[in-house]
């Protein structure tokens, strides 16, 4: 790929073949960083994943970098109140699903009580494309209403191997506290080393790297090579 004079000057910074410990790799990254707005800082981590495996769940950051969200629960109208007085911008069913239908997609994050899954079921094309389908497995399918939207208010964030094995996800932004960058790229690599499948090879956390979204990327070492 044919990068931009300001990228090659960054990149000339720094040995960019080298690994380094995480606190270093993130002052890297900062001094890197040559856009005008305040970039986010991005994890890349390459795993080695048997044929048909994955690895997904989510986690919350020790450290927050992203705006309030607006969470939509879909909840039977006995449940309305308690998702409104936990938190949520909008709750209730048949009228949601219908607004869904049409289209309507003002919010950041769907959850939806079990007896509810029937109904958002038929909106996958929908919420599907967009990432937004409430699914069990990433706590946004629970009878737990206020729990639920705790954690996403905190900052909860869903993280996921694509099809080549690699969970791209965002750390943080260039203008936070370093330790801070550093602390969530560690709480990142400590969740997915705990969701390491059972029949995962010794290396399967093959490669680790952090960028800005502009930026060029900084390889970290793994904690056998520190």
């Amino acid at each position: 790929m044919k990068h931009g004079k300001n990228y090659r000057a960054a990149a000339a910074k720094y040995d960019l073949t080298k690994k380094y410990d995480i606190p270093t790799a993130v002052k890297m990254v900062q001094d890197m960083k040559f856009a005008k707005f305040d970039e986010t800082v991005e994890a890349h981590v390459n795993l080695k994943l048997g044929k048909n495996a994955t690895v997904r769940d989510t986690l919350v950051f020790p450290n927050q970098f992203k705006g309030e969200k607006k969470v939509l629960v879909f909840c039977k109208e006995d449940r309305v109140q308690e998702a409104l007085n936990a938190g949520a911008a909008f709750a209730g069913s048949t009228e949601y699903i219908d607004k869904v239908k049409g289209g309507w997609l003002d919010f950041d994050i769907a959850v939806a009580t079990p007896d509810m899954m029937k109904d958002v079921g038929r909106l996958g094309m929908v919420l599907g494309r967009k990432g937004l389908m409430p699914n069990p497995k990433t706590g946004t399918v629970t009878n737990d209403i206020a729990a639920a939207i705790g954690e996403l208010k905190k900052g909860r964030t869903e993280y996921r191997a694509d099809k080549t094995g690699i969970v791209h996800i965002a750390v943080g932004k260039v203008s936070m506290d370093a330790e801070k960058i550093a602390q969530n790229v560690e709480a990142l690599v400590a969740e997915i080393q705990r969701k390491k499948p059972s029949d995962a090879s010794v290396d399967y956390i093959r490669t680790i790297s952090i960028s800005s979204s502009m930026g060029p990327g900084v390889w970290i070492k793994s904690k056998d090579e520190e």
